[in-house]
C-alpha cells in the first residue's frame, strides 16, 4: 500500500508493524491493513480525504489501553499518541489545552504544578490519553464526587469524515460551513429533540453511562460537545481537548468497611454517597478469596466471613474537615452493619488500603498459565439499588457456567467490573465465554442497566447494543452516524455493528490463531507484561 499523498507521518503496512497494532488491552485481535502515525493534524487531514476516496476505514487509536475493541480494525490504524502537547494551565480559566495523544497522568502533573487538578482518574491514567479518554467517556473511582470526562471537556478540535475541521466549544453555537454539522443540525437534531421524552427514560437511574451516543446529555444541554465524547472516534477525529480543572483537595481520609452480607455493603455505599464521598469502591467475596493470597496488610485485618468490603475516600479544606468526614462514614459503616471497620488519616495508612484494591492482579497473572483474564463482561453498570441483584446474578452466571472469576468495582456508582478467567485448554472455551456474556447482557436488560460505564462499547459490545437500547435510540444512532460519517470511514464496526458482525469474535489468546511475528508478539508481551500502554508500538520492534 502506498503512503497517502501529503501524508508525512510513519506510514507502514510490512507485517510486523500491522501485527503490532493488532491488538489493545481487550480481548480481540485484527491485524490491519497499515499503520499511520502523524506529525500534526494537517496529516490526519490528508489520511482521511485519501481514506475516503480509497473507501479504506479508519481506526483512531492513542495507547492501545481500550477494553472493548474501539482501538483495533482491519483498515488502517491512526495512531495519534504522537500529538501530545501538554500546554499551559490557565490559572485564572482553570483551564489547559492538549494533544489527543497526552497522557493523563502527564496533564494531572501539570496541573498539580498550578494547584488543580484534573479530577478524572481511571486506573490506566499513568498511560491512558486524554484523546481515549474523551473518545470512551472514560471514568475512575472518583467520578461518584466529580463525575466522567464529559463535564471537564470545554472544547473539542475535530476532523470529520471529509477532512473538514472545526472547533466545537462548549455554550457557543456550531461552527458554519461543516458539511458533517449541518446534515446532523438538518437530519438528526429535529429528531432527537422529538423523542426528548423517551431518551430522558431510557438507562434513567444509570449514574454513569458509556453506551451509545450521549443522546441524554446532549437534549438536556444542547451542546454537540456533549454528544461527541463517548462517540469513539465514530464522529470525527479529535486533534486537540481544552479541559477545566479542579482545585487540589486540602487533606483526605479513607475508610475500609468489611460487611458479611452483600445487601449491607450496598446500604453502606449509599450512605457513602450521600454524604459526598469522592470515592466508594467494592471488592466483592469473589475478590477478596483471590487477595488473600498476595502482599496486601488490609487483607488480613478482614473477617474471614466478609462477602464484600468498601473503601471509601473523602476530603475536606483541613485535616481536621477530613477526619471528620472519615469518622462520620465511619458511623454510618457500622450502622449498616459492618463487621470490621478502620479509618485512614496518613497518607501511609491511606495507601495501604488502596493497595487492596489492587491486590489480586499481580495473583491472577500468575495462576495456570491456561487461564486467561478474558475482560468482555467488564463494564455493567445498574441502578444503585439494584447494585446486589447485579453482584448476584453476576456469581450466578459464572457458577452456571463453570467458570472461576473475580468481582470488584465502583460501589457509589453501581458500576462493576469483571474477570472471568477462562481456560483456553478447554475446547468448550469459546461456548462458556458466549454463554457467560449472554446471560451477563440478559442480567443487565432485567435490571435496566448499561453493559458500558466507562469503557466504551467498542466491537465488543456494539452488536448488543439492540438488546439493552430501545429501538426508538437505535434509530437515532444510526442517524447520527450517517450524518458525520456518511461514508462509514471512522472506526466502522464501533457503536453500531457491521452486517454479522459478532461480539466476539479473534479472541488473541485462542491457540488455534495463527502466530504473529516473533518482533511483533514480543512487543506485545512488553507492554502487556510492564503495562506499557503508553510506549510507542514501533518503538518496541526490533529496528523499528
Amino acid at each position: 500500500m502506498k503512503t497517502p499523498s501529503g501524508f508525512r507521518g510513519i506510514f507502514r503496512d510490512d507485517i510486523a508493524a500491522r501485527a503490532v497494532y493488532s491488538e489493545a488491552a481487550g480481548i480481540g485481535r485484527i491485524i490491519p491493513q497499515a499503520v499511520a502515525v502523524p506529525e500534526d493534524a494537517d496529516d490526519i487531514v490528508a489520511l482521511i480525504q485519501w481514506a475516503r476516496a480509497e473507501s479504506i476505514p479508519i481506526t483512531i487509536r492513542g495507547s492501545g489501553s481500550s477494553m472493548a475493541g474501539g482501538a483495533i480494525g482491519p483498515g488502517v490504524i491512526l495512531d495519534v499518541s504522537r500529538m501530545s502537547a501538554i500546554g499551559d494551565v490557565d490559572v485564572q480559566s482553570r483551564r489547559i489545552t492538549v494533544g489527543p495523544g497526552a497522557i493523563r497522568e502527564n496533564v494531572n502533573s501539570a496541573a498539580l504544578k498550578k494547584g488543580l487538578r484534573f479530577p478524572v482518574d481511571p486506573s490506566s491514567g499513568k498511560f491512558c490519553t486524554i484523546g481515549g479518554m474523551v473518545s470512551t467517556n472514560a471514568s475512575g473511582a472518583r467520578t461518584l464526587r466529580f463525575g466522567s470526562t464529559r463535564k471537564w471537556v470545554m472544547a473539542l478540535d475535530c476532523i470529520f469524515a471529509d477532512g473538514s475541521r472545526a472547533r466545537i466549544v462548549r455554550g457557543e453555537p456550531p461552527p458554519g460551513k461543516i458539511p458533517a454539522l449541518a446534515r446532523f443540525l438538518m437530519a438528526a437534531r429535529p429528531q432527537i429533540v422529538q423523542a426528548k421524552s423517551k431518551i430522558a427514560s431510557s438507562h434513567e437511574k444509570v449514574r454513569k453511562d458509556s453506551s451509545g451516543y450521549g443522546l441524554k446529555p446532549y437534549v438536556e444541554s444542547d451542546d454537540l460537545i456533549d454528544l461527541l465524547v463517548g462517540s469513539e472516534g465514530t464522529l470525527a477525529v479529535i486533534v486537540g481537548v481544552e479541559l477545566a480543572l479542579a482545585e487540589v483537595a486540602g487533606a483526605t481520609s479513607g475508610v475500609l468497611g468489611a460487611f458479611a452480607s452483600l445487601d449491607d455493603a450496598v446500604i453502606a455505599a449509599g450512605r457513602a454517597r450521600e454524604l459526598g464521598a469522592v470515592a466508594c469502591e467494592l471488592l466483592d467475596r469473589t475478590f477478596l478469596d483471590v487477595a488473600r493470597g498476595g502482599d496486601s496488610a488490609s487483607i488480613e485485618e478482614l473477617p474471614p466471613e466478609t462477602e464484600a468490603a468498601l473503601i471509601a475516600e473523602l476530603e475536606g479544606e483541613s485535616d481536621e474537615a477530613a477526619r471528620s468526614a472519615g469518622e462520620k462514614l465511619a458511623e454510618e459503616f457500622r450502622a449498616a452493619h459492618a463487621t470490621y471497620v478502620s479509618v485512614a488519616l496518613s497518607h501511609i495508612e491511606q495507601n495501604e488500603i488502596w493497595e487492596l484494591r489492587h491486590a489480586a492482579s499481580p495473583i491472577l497473572s500468575r495462576l495456570d498459565p491456561n487461564l486467561r483474564s478474558m475482560q468482555f463482561i467488564e463494564d455493567g453498570a445498574v441502578p444503585p439499588e439494584k447494585l446486589g441483584d447485579y453482584v448476584k446474578g453476576v456469581r450466578a452466571a459464572l457458577n452456571s457456567r463453570g467458570v472461576r472469576g473475580v468481582i470488584f468495582g465502583h460501589a457509589g456508582d453501581a458500576h462493576v467490573h469483571v474477570k472471568p478467567l477462562i481456560d483456553v485448554s478447554n475446547p468448550s472455551w469459546r461456548e462458556k465465554v458466549e454463554g457467560l456474556l449472554e446471560d451477563v447482557v440478559t442480567l443487565t436488560r432485567k435490571l435496566s442497566g448499561t453493559l458500558s460505564g466507562e469503557h466504551g462499547d467498542g466491537r465488543l459490545r456494539a452488536p448488543l447494543l439492540a438488546e439493552v437500547w430501545p429501538a426508538e435510540a437505535m434509530k437515532l444512532f444510526r442517524l447520527i452516524k450517517s450524518a458525520f460519517d456518511p461514508d462509514g470511514i471512522l472506526n466502522p464496526g464501533v457503536k453500531l455493528p457491521l452486517g454479522s458482525q459478532r461480539p466476539i469474535e479473534d479472541v488473541k489468546y485462542d491457540p488455534s490463531l495463527p502466530v504473529l511475528p516473533a518482533d511483533a508478539k514480543r512487543a506485545l508481551d512488553e507492554v502487556s507484561d510492564r503495562r506499557a500502554y503508553g510506549e510507542s508500538r514501533l518503538s518496541l520492534l526490533e529496528g523499528r
